[in-house]
C-alpha cells in the first residue's frame, strides 16, 4: 500500500518545484529526486551555503518567492518554515497541482525503502545520521540518506545509494516524524524544546511513543534518558539499549581523552567488549552520540571492525564544532546548537580544549524558544567566557512575545549585543586575543558572522 502511494504521487511527474529549497531539510530531499531524474527548479529568500549547492547540482533557484515561480511544476514542495501568506505558496495551493510539506515528501522516499533507520532525538540527530551514513557507506552497503547537515564524505546532506537502506533524520518538529515509515527507530533523548507547539514535555514524550508505533522492526533508545524510555514503554518490538550505564545493552568504558577533540574508548555489549573505538569529534555527549550510531550500524549488518575502522575518519557534520580557521591567532568555530543543553554540551567541549578564553556568539532562534527558555539560555550560555548576541531570529513567528536579545543579555554578566553580523565580526575580531576560540552558535545564518571574522583584516603587523 506504501509503494502505491509513492506511485500515485510521483508516477507520471517531471518538473518538482521547492519553495524554500534551501533549508537544511529541503535540500537532501531535492538531492535525491535530482539524482532519481526529475526536473527540480527553487525559490528561497535569503543566499545561504546551501543554496550555493543547490545550484552547484545544476538546479535552477530564484532568489525571492513569487506566484510565477511555480510555471511549469506538476508538483510542488515547500518547507514547513513557509508561512500560510506566502505568495507562492497561495499560488501553488491554488494551481490543482499537488503540493506537499516537506515531511511529506520524506515519508514519501522513507516508504521506498524497506530498511530505513530514522534517526530522532532532541539533540544528536544530525551527528549520528551523518556518521551513521559514513559507516554505513565505508562498509559497502551503499545507503540512500536524508542528513540534516552536510557530510563531506558524500559533498551534501543526501544520497542515493542502491540498497533497500536508508538513513533518515526524523525530527519531531510540529509532529513532522510522524509522517515517516521507520523499520528502525533511534531515540536519543528527549527534552524540553518546540514548546510552542507541545506546550508540555509529557506530550513530547507521546509524541515519541506514536513514532515507535510506527516503527516495524526494532527501537534503538537512550536507556539512561527517563523521557525516552517513558516513549518506548509497551512496546512489543526488539528493544536495544544504549547509554553510559553498564545496565545498557551498548555502553561506553575505559575513556581516555587524548587530547584536543580525540577520545578513546572501548564499545561494550552486555558486558564484554567488542572494540577500541577513537573519535575525533569534541565532547562528552559526542561519546553517546558514537555509541548510538555504533549499536545501529551493527544492527545494519555493518561488522565491528568495520566499525571501528570507519569512526576516527568521522571528524564531524557540518556545522557541527566546524573549525573554520584562525585569525591572528583566534580560532574561529561555528556549531547548530540552538537549545540550552545543545549550547551546555559544546561550551562544555570547548571549555575543555585549551583555549585562553571561549568567546560565544549566539544567534537566538524563534521567539517562543528565547521566551520560554530564557533562563536556560542565559545558564549554558554563561559557560564562556565572552558572550556576544544577535537579534533573534524569527523564521517562522512573528515577536508576539514582546522578546528581544536585549533581555537575553541582562541575564549574562559582559554580555553584549548587535543588530548586524559585521558589528558583531568588528567586535570580536577587535577584542580577541591570540589564543583564544570564537565559536558561532545558532541554527540559523550566524554562521556568516564566523565568515566575516575570516576575512576581518588582521591586526597591524609589529614594528620591526
Amino acid at each position: 500500500m506504501a509503494a502505491v502511494l509513492s506511485d500515485e504521487i510521483l508516477k507520471g511527474k517531471k518538473h518538482i518545484h521547492f519553495i524554500g529549497i534551501g533549508g537544511s531539510g529541503m535540500f537532501p530531499i531535492a538531492q535525491i529526486l535530482h539524482e532519481e531524474g526529475y526536473y527540480l527548479t527553487g525559490s528561497d529568500n535569503n543566499e545561504t551555503d546551501t543554496l550555493a549547492l543547490v545550484r552547484k547540482l545544476g538546479i535552477p533557484v530564484t532568489l525571492g518567492q513569487a506566484a510565477e515561480n511555480i510555471k511549469g511544476a506538476d508538483l510542488i514542495v515547500h518547507t514547513a518554515a513557509i508561512m500560510d501568506d506566502n505568495p507562492e505558496l497561495i499560488a501553488a495551493r491554488a494551481s490543482g497541482v499537488p503540493v506537499l510539506e516537506r515531511s511529506e515528501m520524506l515519508g514519501i522516499l522513507t516508504r521506498e525503502y524497506s530498511d530505513t533507520i530514522c534517526v530522532s532525538g532532541t539533540h544528536g540527530k544530525t551527528t549520528v545520521s551523518a556518521m551513521l551514513t559514513q559507516i554505513l557507506m565505508d562498509a559497502g552497503l551503499d545507503p540512500t540518506a536524508v542528513i540534516g547537515g552536510k557530510l563531506k564524505k558524500i559533498g551534501g546532506n543526501g544520497r542515493v545509494g542502491k540498497t533497500e537502506l536508508m538513513v533518515c533524520e526524523a525530527c519531531e518538529f510540529v509532529d513532522t516524524f510522524l509522517k515517516l515509515a521507520p523499520d528502525i527507530a533511534v531515540i536519543l533523548n528527549i527534552d524540553a524544546d518546540h514548546l510552542d507547539y507541545f506546550k508540555t514535555v509529557d506530550n513530547i514524550i507521546k509524541s515519541f511513543h506514536k513514532f515507535c508505533d510506527l516503527t516495524t522492526r526494532c527501537i534503538i533508545v537512550n536507556g539512561d534518558d527517563e523521557n525516552s524510555m517513558k516513549a518506548v514503554e509497551g512496546q512489543q518490538k526488539e528493544l536495544i539499549t544504549f547509554g553510559y550505564s553498564e545496565k545498557n545493552d551498548y555502553y561506553p568504558a575505559n575513556i581516555r581523552h587524548q587530547g584536543g577533540a580525540c577520545t578513546a574508548f572501548d564499545l561494550m555489549y552486555r558486558g564484554k567488549k567488542l572494540s577500541e573505538i577513537t573519535i575525533h569529534i569534541p565532547g562528552d555527549h559526542n561519546i553517546l552520540n558514537t555509541v548510538a550510531a555504533c549499536a545501529a550500524a551493527l544492527k545494519a549488518g555493518a561488522s565491528i571492525e568495520q566499525i571501528a575502522a570507519s569512526v576516527p575518519q568521522f571528524t564531524g557534520a557540518g556545522r557541527r564544532f566546524e573549525i573554520l580557521g584562525e585569525v591572528n591567532g583566534v580560532t574561529i568555530a561555528d556549531d547548530y546548537a540552538h537549545h540550552p543543553a545543545e549550547l551546555t554540551a559544546t561550551l562544555n567541549a570547548a571549555q575543555k580544549m585549551g583555549f585562553h578564553k571561549v568567546w560565544a556568539v549566539f544567534q537566538p532562534f524563534t521567539y517562543s524558544r528565547t521566551a520560554m527558555l530564557l533562563d536556560d539560555f542565559a545558564t549554558a550560555l554563561s559557560i564562556a567566557d565572552r558572550v556576544v548576541l544577535s537579534e533573534i531570529m524569527g523564521s517562522r513567528e512573528k515577536n508576539t512575545y514582546n522578546i528581544y536579545s536585549k533581555d537575553l543579555a541582562c541575564k549574562i554578566d559582559g554580555c553584549v549585543w548587535f543588530p548586524t553580523f559585521q558589528e558583531i565580526s568588528d567586535y570580536v575580531m577587535e577584542n580577541a586575543q591570540p589564543g583564544d576560540l570564537v565559536i558561532t552558535l545558532g541554527c540559523g545564518d550566524i554562521y556568516k558572522a564566523a565568515k566575516l571574522m575570516l576575512k576581518h583584516p588582521k591586526k597591524d603587523a609589529l614594528p620591526q
